[in-house]
């Protein structure tokens, strides 16, 4: 009797604090309801107090500390681009302590590189209005630097004399919207810069002895490939490989890719056209290898001297830099750039009529089956996003220049922004109708005339 009495006992204890709970969640919905509580899209609420607040206060200081870095850290690569190939020299112009007749803002905006609008002073801009400033005179470039004002490039300067010049992540993965003129904006971060002539600028130094030592060639023949490259495009693979061109031995298409965009890129796998590497193992390399800065870069798989020979003979598969520059920064740099979204095209771009038969034909089961591999809304494959140049029709060039010989399926947001010097890695397609035109006729999708001219206006429409 005594043991039914006490589980009784507890029995009502316990509805006693059911009871309670229940009264208290109705009382007080907001907090007992809070983490269960959703948007009208299905999304989680975001709580704003106690360790939900720290993440979000980390998050919000992660992407402003990767936008510094992004934009102006040049990761002591200053010592390589100003004392080694004495670009400064040749910028500033004898006129201004340096040599040779100088760049002039036309010639800097000619070569595709940018001024930020909001890194110059109002009586700058009313002057620039008034076209009182003369854009041929060297000695404006070297203010414009000054001002820190020329995006992805840094002056360093002493006693108001330009001394040396460092390149920024911002150099070839930014641009500007031409508010102010063109050239001349405020800044787009993440948007390819294809109007940047790469080539073109590093073979304008002085002295570039240090690319004709690492390729065995003349700083003749140094020139003589930058300068193939033409606007918008880089070769990340050149100090690696030493392939200048597509087809030797006759040596005439450049080697070189497009400049990829660097948005939209949150929950796709790996990064550039061949897939080398997540994003932060793109950053590192980048930084070390192209940027030439100052840190610790880490990949045997460029110890391959059969694939790699210039990597392989130079030790770039185990680079270790004292002091470390990058290593730090690169955390925060991954994280802004995750955070940078594909911007979407204007409505009066494209035919919302087409763009909506065309999204048909392009989902898995329509008739050109595009996400099969570009899969929504990611636009690329969840997971190893790889394929052989056999299936996709291409050649196994810039392919067989990285470690998985294959091709990475792109992601499409954001493609109207980067149309410029054509698709796919080397622009080969100059129209989106081409790039159309070529599965149709690889995959045999049998596609009409007017049905490849929605999957065009889809496309633009991502």
């Amino acid at each position: 009797m005594t043991v039914r009495i006490r589980f009784r006992s507890f029995l009502t204890f316990l509805l006693v604090i059911a009871s309670v709970a229940v009264i208290t969640v109705l009382q007080r919905p907001e907090n007992a309801r809070a983490q269960s509580q959703q948007h009208p899209d299905g999304l989680i609420r975001p709580l704003a107090k106690g360790a939900e607040q720290a993440i979000a206060n980390s998050a919000l200081q992660s992407i402003e500390k990767g936008r510094e870095t992004f934009r102006f850290d040049t990761f002591g690569d200053e010592a390589f681009w100003g004392d080694t190939l004495n670009l400064d020299a040749t910028i500033a112009g004898a006129a201004n302590g340096g040599i040779g007749p100088g760049l002039s803002p036309k010639q800097a905006l000619g070569l595709g590189l940018k001024v930020d609008v909001g890194a110059l002073p109002g009586a700058l801009q009313d002057q620039l209005r008034a076209g009182a400033v003369n854009l041929d005179d060297p000695a404006v470039t070297v203010a414009l630097l000054q001002l820190n004002a020329v995006v992805g490039v840094k002056g360093f300067f002493s006693s108001g004399v330009l001394t040396s010049v460092g390149i920024q992540c911002a150099l070839c993965h930014s641009t500007v919207n031409d508010s102010f003129a063109p050239g001349i904006g405020s800044r787009l971060d993440g948007w390819a810069n294809r109007d940047l002539n790469v080539g073109a600028i590093i073979a304008f130094a002085p002295d570039v002895s240090a690319f004709a030592t690492l390729l065995g060639t003349t700083q003749d023949g140094v020139r003589q490939v930058l300068n193939s490259w033409g606007p918008g495009k880089f070769d990340a693979e050149l100090s690696l490989d030493g392939k200048a061109f597509q087809d030797p031995p006759a040596n005439t298409k450049s080697a070189a890719t497009l400049i990829p965009p660097a948005f939209g890129l949150a929950g796709v796998n790996l990064h550039t056209w061949t897939g080398w590497g997540s994003v932060t193992h793109w950053n590192a390399f980048v930084a070390n290898l192209e940027m030439h800065g100052k840190g610790t870069f880490f990949d045997p798989r460029l110890d391959n001297a059969a694939q790699f020979p210039i990597a392989a003979a130079n030790g770039f598969g185990n680079v270790r830099t004292t002091p470390d520059l990058i290593t730090r920064k690169l955390a925060d740099l991954h994280f802004y750039q995750l955070a940078i979204p594909a911007p979407a095209p204007s409505n009066a771009s494209f035919s919302a009529a087409a763009a909506a038969r065309g999204r048909k034909l392009f989902s898995a089961d329509g008739k050109a089956a595009c996400a099969t591999c570009h899969v929504p809304p990611l636009f690329t494959e969840p997971g190893w996003n790889m394929h052989t140049p056999a299936e996709i029709g291409i050649d196994s060039f810039q392919a067989d220049r990285a470690p998985d010989h294959r091709y990475r399926t792109s992601p499409l947001k954001g493609l109207w922004t980067h149309t410029k010097g054509g698709f796919y890695h080397d622009g080969r397609f100059a129209t989106l109708l081409d790039v159309v035109n070529h599965y149709n006729g690889v995959k045999s999708l049998g596609l009409t005339e007017a049905e490849k001219l929605d999957l065009v206006e889809y496309l633009k429409s991502l």
